[in-house]
């Protein structure tokens, strides 16, 4: 077993360096137990039933009971959150893992955590019903389909996480059993959480209600100490990453019937001047974005109007006596959401002076979902990402700049936890852009970089700190 020494600082030995490479090993052992089959299944039981944010729970049972059998030497637990929602949790520890190591001069040395991240949910459910009113599909998007002569894989909700979550739990289990075998202490977590998707608090359903499954999973446990988000997104390491906010404008009037619509304050009702309301937003919105050119090095912001409410679909004959209007906001460093609110507030004040709904009662309410956040561009955890990267393309990852995808891998840097996030691109499915087309030669690919990081992490070093010192 190893010694506190970490693996990368071998004995020498009659002052000669010893050539022997442990992280050579150990890669070759991790990747060669990377297996498509297995990533294949892994989507197709993620992909098997709906896992809307807050019921994610059929998800996580599908998994763990399959994983359970092909890796039974990783701890697999579903822990339930909220109503029907569950995290599926993955631990391996190993060694002097499980407990802190005294050694001479008073130290403690203990066994560091990395935690591989991804999520169960999708951002739509795929219920045509609801969410046509986005899509404007009325029809369920097709099943996903397997394409083993091009080696393609298609499929609702792939680019959410569904794609790189399975590529991240081969890679993850691929390392763990290589670690394993060879007796290395470690301790490596992998969670797949619900609620990862965000969701508005205005809008007051079970979903926007339900909880956010890593912060549910950090309250319950041991901060990690570092992190890696699985999800989809640009080429390249993102270490920092852009917050998210909700904002609902909301316009009020008297009660009128239609029939007497020139009577209405104002006269033809709300609906009849919503183009004036957006006209004052989306100038706004050109003088935020504008603003905030150029804050962050790798992200930038943006808003926009997501949704409009107003009136009864039942009863039309009947003006909406208020309207309301939802927008979006992905912040950057600097950004008060209150303080973006109060603007909004105020460039609506000016816009409407003098119009028709000069008179009407106006409110702006603002929420932030998670705040923007940044982790050292030579922190370990990045360090490990982009050698195993450069390793896996051949080249250095390309450099980001104005990322504008804002996800809940944010709430672990808002718990210090230095977070990187890296994982495999998709198109759109020309028959349907609901579905997303991905290669499984790109989800082996990203499953070796992967399990790289976790072998690196644990190789060079960052495996054992000192905790105290006396």
């Amino acid at each position: 077993m190893r010694t506190t020494r970490p693996l990368a600082e071998p004995e020498r030995n009659s002052g000669e360096p010893v050539t022997t490479d442990p992280l050579e090993g150990l890669r070759s052992a991790a990747h060669g137990a990377i297996d498509g089959e297995r990533i294949v299944e892994a989507v197709r039981l993620l992909a098997a039933g709906p896992s809307a944010r807050g019921a994610e729970r059929a998800a996580a049972d599908r998994l763990a009971e399959w994983a359970r059998t092909r890796w039974p030497q990783i701890s697999w637990r579903r822990d339930a959150i909220g109503a029907a929602g569950a995290n599926l949790v993955a631990t391996s520890a190993q060694g002097d893992a499980d407990r802190p190591r005294d050694v001479p001069g008073g130290r403690a040395l203990r066994v560091r955590e990395l935690l591989l991240y991804s999520h169960l949910d999708t951002s739509l459910p795929g219920d045509p019903e609801r969410d046509r009113w986005t899509t404007g599909v009325g029809t369920a998007p097709a099943p996903l389909t397997v394409d083993r002569e091009s080696g393609t894989l298609a499929g609702f909700g792939l680019g959410v996480a569904r794609a790189p979550a399975a590529a991240v739990l081969a890679g993850y289990a691929a390392a763990v059993t290589a670690l394993r075998n060879a007796g290395v202490p470690h301790r490596l977590t992998l969670l797949l959480a619900g609620g990862g998707t965000h969701a508005s608090p205005f809008a007051a359903t079970p979903e926007s209600a339900a909880p956010v499954g890593v912060e549910e999973y950090l309250r319950s446990g041991p901060r990690p100490d570092a992190a890696v988000v699985a999800k989809c997104g640009p080429p390249g390491i993102l270490y920092e990453e852009p917050g998210a906010a909700f904002v609902r404008v909301r316009l009020g009037t008297g009660y009128r019937p239609v029939l007497a619509r020139d009577a209405a304050p104002p006269a033809g009702g709300l609906i009849a001047h919503l183009g004036e309301v957006i006209g004052v937003l989306e100038r706004w919105r050109e003088r935020h974005v504008a603003a905030r050119a150029g804050v962050g090095g790798q992200i930038a912001a943006e808003a926009g109007i997501g949704a409009v409410r107003g009136g009864l679909a039942a009863k039309p004959d009947l003006l909406p006596g208020v309207v309301e209007l939802h927008l979006y906001l992905v912040t950057v460093p600097g950004d008060d959401v209150a303080r973006i609110a109060a603007d909004i507030r105020a460039a609506l004040e000016t816009g409407l002076r003098g119009g028709p709904l000069e008179g009407c009662a106006l409110s702006v309410a603002a929420r932030t979902a998670h705040p923007s956040g940044a982790t050292p561009p030579d922190a370990p955890v990045v360090r490990h990402a982009a050698a195993a990267w450069t390793r896996e393309h051949g080249a250095a990852p390309p450099p980001i700049s104005g990322w504008k995808g804002s996800t809940d891998g944010v709430v672990l840097r808002g718990h210090g936890v230095p977070t990187a996030r890296v994982g495999p691109a998709v198109r759109a499915d020309p028959a349907d852009p609901r579905r997303d087309v991905i290669e499984l030669d790109t989800l082996l690919r990203f499953a070796r970089i992967y399990s790289e990081i976790v072998v690196r992490h644990v190789v060079y070093g960052e495996s054992a700190i000192e905790a105290s010192q006396s």
